[in-house]
């Protein structure tokens, strides 16, 4: 079982150009705002189904859209935090990076 501790630990900011191959694989999976990235991760590293299923059915957590992926696509410098928890990355938007 990962702790929240332990995921915390991993967290990282990366701008949407570095998660782009990850999604020709099929590992991205975007969580809303309103979830906390650590709570969702916790739940999905520890196979809590219940928790997971209830928050795909409310549209918490998502494979990226087609409108998402061309937004981020068009938008230089989005940035997301990130947490890896195999096989999947999960992504939270956080904002523009200005260059």
């Amino acid at each position: 079982m990962l702790t929240r501790e332990e995921l915390a630990a991993t967290v990282d900011v990366v701008e949407w150009r570095f998660l782009r191959a990850h999604l020709e694989r099929g590992g991205l999976i975007v969580v809303a705002r309103g979830l906390d990235l650590l709570e969702a991760g916790e739940r999905v590293a520890n196979d809590d189904a219940a928790a997971v299923a209830g928050w795909i059915a409310a549209g918490w957590l998502a494979k990226p859209s087609a409108e998402q992926i061309a937004e981020w696509d068009a938008t230089e410098g989005d940035t997301f935090r990130m947490l890896i928890v195999r096989p999947y990355i999960l992504i939270q938007e956080e904002g523009q990076i200005v260059h």
